[in-house]
């Protein structure tokens, strides 16, 4: 499923595209007359909000005036279920080992969640300021799918997460976990790199034992 922050920007880069080439096909021609260049300012502002979007709004300079949390990267965390929480026997009571890979742009984040065990995708993820004093919540609903061996005892559920974080670029995140199978918990991150290229939980495992 295409996210709606993805829409935005490929319906931005086709129509600055697209308008771009019908002036130029039309004859308003920059470089035959000069004032033919202000046609094209819808088309380049365009591929700015694309620019703004995917890359821009991370600058140290504009960063600075939006404000917006920097949370991209890969995130150490560790899951402390409650002692309230419903686990089946043979289930891991905790602390448990995991990392969260967050993919963000500025109108669009993603968080997956991994375990040695299952991951976790979100959905409906917001960052949103809850009061005057700094600091922000990173909230989102989560599908976990645990592998096949683990099914029978951790079935497929879903969940969701709150964490709190403060200034634009943190460091750490703390915040609980709940999910459908009456179990809940907190949740303690902390960041180890800003690369998100991992597909599994063995292959962040083995990059993190080797960060510095």
């Amino acid at each position: 499923m295409t996210s709606p922050a993805r829409s935005i920007r490929w319906g931005a880069a086709a129509a600055s595209t697209t308008y771009g080439v019908l002036l130029y096909l039309l004859g308003l021609r920059p470089d035959q007359e000069l004032k033919y260049a202000f046609a094209y300012v819808p088309a380049v502002l365009g591929y700015l909000v694309l620019v703004f979007d995917k890359w821009a709004w991370r600058w140290p300079g504009v960063h600075r005036v939006t404000g917006h949390p920097r949370l991209d990267g890969t995130w150490r965390t560790t899951l402390t279920p409650s002692v309230e929480s419903h686990i089946p026997v043979g289930g891991n009571r905790g602390p448990i080992h995991a990392y969260l890979t967050v993919e963000q742009s500025f109108w669009s984040l993603h968080a997956t969640l991994r375990t040695a065990e299952s991951s976790s995708r979100s959905s409906n993820a917001t960052v949103d300021k809850t009061d005057g004093s700094g600091i922000s919540e990173l909230r989102f609903l989560y599908e976990n799918i645990p592998q096949v061996a683990h099914q029978q005892r951790s079935p497929r559920h879903t969940g969701a997460c709150r964490l709190s974080l403060a200034g634009r670029t943190p460091r750490s995140l703390v915040g609980r976990y709940y999910t459908d199978r009456f179990t809940a918990g907190d949740m303690e991150l902390v960041l180890i790199t800003r690369t998100t290229d991992y597909s599994t939980f063995a292959e962040v495992a083995a990059a993190d034992a080797t960060t510095p």
